[in-house]
């Protein structure tokens, strides 16, 4: 562990780093071949587009669509040409992958999210799809910018258009239905690429696809096939060496043919001869060319593969196989070792060598990190489901969440004090599992979030490690928060707590049901979103209930009490803190019915029923003196006071104030002493005694200097003396509390 930790400040939390092996038809910063299609896309940018004709301005970005299977180089053309543009485009190249390698589309609101995190624009956690969206092409209006909207998703045809197909029809009934399948496939490839689009001329979008992009107007793709026969060559010396492509041309060529010009095949063919230095090439295209084709969808990329996979040693061939369960595609030397069930270093020596050998690809991270090729993903798919036992593949996922887990407890663990309990027990852990120091944690958590986060979607979809899952979870949950912050980290947390509402919902778990839903609803009330928040606190309040989990019982109580409040609904409000009160009453749980006393006293203030708001300002002030809470029971003092005053009893406020300044004195809160001083020089204001009030006013100064001065500083009121909910509720299974 200790030699993946590296400072990683640089990179951008959403931004997704560009493929540097050859695979990805880079070497080194060289390009092979594709010099027209460079061209003509270049041209194609200055291409005058339909509102130009029109005479109207170009009311969107220019849409550019390179199309092309799966490891045919469109990815590594689309990086050459925003490489060759990036001067073009001062504010930077944003880059996101709008699928998983195993072709599942990636929800718009978690691109947009990536790409507004890359921008460094903040967005509030579960602001929907179009809230994002929105944000986007506002932060990008008055930018120059170039988004490449990399293996923009294959949505399949619905059942009508397959039906068709599949019931025998001929003709032009067959050919309509085709028809109506593309339609849909590039209507949704379409719907993927829409709500992105910059709505600005200044900036370009580099779209990578599998088909059209019908559905958006004045787009012509830059479709893909295979390499012409030198820059296939040219590609093929770069892995084997020139000599045996020199002496023995013909074969090259024919080893290029069986390839179909293919860039990933010829990558992988050159790995094979690199490995080989005594091989020639009539020998490869030999083999290649007596492998029976399979009914791959790529025939000659299936062959090199597997001749590439018949020639690995059988441990290096399980760990290839197993890759295919790597979340997101990203793999790192960790994810491999528990995969497979070797040690650390031994995976990271083999995935070096997958590189090398063209089967993966590095990934321009300052940890080591690699990334599977999505075209290998269904051939490394196939592999497993013929060679291994389901219980197999089961049992690596396992382990493979299970690593994940004690990582991240080893990553929250470092941000403890020494003498703690959590770094006691960190240090029992093997080396590879702990981190030299908290920074080298950081960057690590940093480095791996996106395939952490697919990770636990990944585990939470699987639905039979639903134990692992919530582990997962919860070790993510307190990682991010000790390194980020619960604000900073507020939308992942979002996120991973649908994921837990949804993992209790399967499992029928209503203590964490609870949980989920009173962390998502403090999170939706964070975010003006009261009425949803509202709605979850009450699911929550029957969760909580059907749990018999009173603590959960009584902070959904005050929470939907709060949320009442925020609305303007003060008496429900009001009752609703009065049910908690009780709660914590029964509990004997003297400082939260203190504090609760507060609530219900505030909401009466918004009301205007001044004397049920001095009834419980005194309960929370004889709740606070029974605790023994000096600050809070000046607080709730200073707050008795101001309600006197507003309900016409001066001289009962100056006393108030005058025993609150006491109690604060004591206290040895300088600031709330300052705020208290304030506050009675605003009633003697009030009250007409000027030189009293610039006394005060002097004293409040001398405390804490200038900071205050010129401030009309209060007691902290609804906000602090409310006493808000923690703002995360544990997720807590097997607790003697529960």
């Amino acid at each position: 562990m200790t030699d993946q930790a590296v400072d990683t400040d640089g990179a951008a939390r959403g931004a997704v780093p560009p493929p540097t092996s050859a695979a990805a038809g880079t070497d080194g910063g060289r390009f092979v071949g594709r010099h027209r299609e460079l061209k003509e896309l270049r041209a194609d940018i200055d291409r005058a587009g339909l509102d130009t004709l029109s005479g109207r301005k170009a009311p969107r970005a220019r849409v550019l669509l390179i199309a092309g299977r799966p490891g045919s180089g469109r990815t590594a053309l689309a990086e050459e040409l925003a490489r060759q543009l990036a001067d073009a485009y001062p504010d930077g190249i944003l880059r996101a992958r709008l699928s998983d390698p195993d072709g599942t589309p990636v929800p718009t609101e978690r691109t947009a999210r990536e790409l507004l995190d890359a921008l460094a624009v903040p967005a509030p956690a579960g602001a929907g799809e179009d809230d994002l969206t929105a944000t986007l092409r506002a932060a990008l209006a008055d930018r120059r910018a170039l988004l490449l909207l990399d293996d923009v998703a294959d949505i399949t045809a619905p059942p009508a258009a397959k039906g068709a197909d599949e019931t025998g029809a001929e003709g032009d009934d067959a050919d309509d239905a085709d028809s109506a399948a593309e339609g849909v496939l590039a209507a949704g490839a379409a719907a993927q690429v829409e709500p992105l689009l910059p709505d600005t001329p200044d900036c370009l979008v580099v779209a990578v696809s599998g088909g059209p992009l019908t559905g958006i107007p004045d787009v012509r793709p830059c479709t893909l096939g295979g390499l012409d026969t030198k820059a296939a060559l040219d590609l093929l010396t770069r892995s084997a060496g020139s000599v045996r492509i020199t002496v023995d041309p013909r074969s090259a060529e024919s080893l290029v043919e069986a390839c179909g010009g293919h860039p990933a095949a010829l990558v992988i063919a050159g790995g094979w001869l690199a490995a080989r230095p005594k091989a020639a090439v009539a020998d490869l295209t030999k083999q290649v060319r007596e492998l029976p084709e399979d009914g791959a969808a790529d025939s000659g990329l299936a062959r090199v593969f597997r001749q590439a996979y018949a020639g690995l040693p059988g441990p290096a061939a399980r760990i290839l196989r197993l890759l295919c369960l790597a979340p997101a595609g990203y793999v790192d030397p960790h994810t491999a070792s528990a995969l497979a069930g070797c040690s650390v270093n031994a995976a990271r020596a083999t995935l070096d060598d997958f590189v090398a050998l063209g089967l993966l690809r590095a990934v321009d991270s300052q940890l080591p990190q690699y990334d599977v090729p999505g075209c290998l993903v269904p051939l490394l798919r196939e592999l497993t489901e013929t060679q291994d036992r389901p219980g197999e593949v089961q049992l690596a996922r396992a382990r493979m969440l299970e690593r994940t887990v004690r990582l991240l407890q080893s990553c929250r663990a470092i941000t403890e004090p020494g003498d703690s309990a959590a770094r006691k027990k960190l240090a029992g852990l093997p080396r590879a599992l702990r981190f030299p120091n908290p920074r080298a944690a950081a960057d690590w958590l940093r480095v791996r979030r996106p395939a952490l986060l697919a990770a636990a979607r990944l585990a939470v979809a699987d639905g039979e490690l639903d134990t692992l899952a919530r582990r997962l979870m919860s070790a993510l949950t307190r990682a991010l928060a000790a390194h980020w912050g619960t604000e900073a980290a507020a939308p992942d947390l979002y996120g991973i707590h649908q994921l837990v509402l949804d993992v209790a919902e399967r499992r029928d778990l209503p203590r964490e049901q609870a949980a989920a839903l009173l962390n998502l609803a403090d999170l939706d009330a964070r975010t003006g979103r009261t009425h949803e928040a509202l709605a979850r606190y009450r699911a929550a309040l029957d969760c909580a209930r059907a749990a018999g989990d009173p603590y959960a019982t009584g902070r959904a109580m005050e929470s939907v009490g709060g949320a009442y409040q925020e609305l303007g609904d003060y008496p429900r409000a009001a009752d609703w803190y009065g049910r908690a009160l009780t709660e914590r009453q029964a509990r004997g749980e003297r400082a939260d019915a203190a504090r609760l006393h507060g609530r219900i006293a505030t909401a009466h203030t918004y009301a205007g029923r001044y004397g049920e708001a001095l009834r419980n300002w005194s309960s929370a002030v004889a709740g606070h003196r029974k605790t023994g809470d000096l600050p809070a029971r000046a607080r709730a003092l200073g707050e008795l006071a101001r309600v006197q005053e507003y309900a016409g009893r001066p001289e009962d406020c100056l006393r108030t104030c005058q025993e609150a300044i006491d109690l604060a004195r004591q206290a040895e809160d300088t600031r709330l002493l300052a705020a208290l001083r304030l506050r009675l020089a605003d009633t003697l204001d009030r009250l007409g005694d000027p030189a009293a009030a610039r006394l005060h006013r002097a004293a409040a100064e001398r405390i804490l200097g200038s900071e205050l001065s010129g401030e009309s500083a209060e007691v902290a009121g609804p906000a602090s003396m409310d006493g808000a909910p923690a703002s995360a509720y544990e997720i807590r299974s097997a607790s003697g509390r529960d």
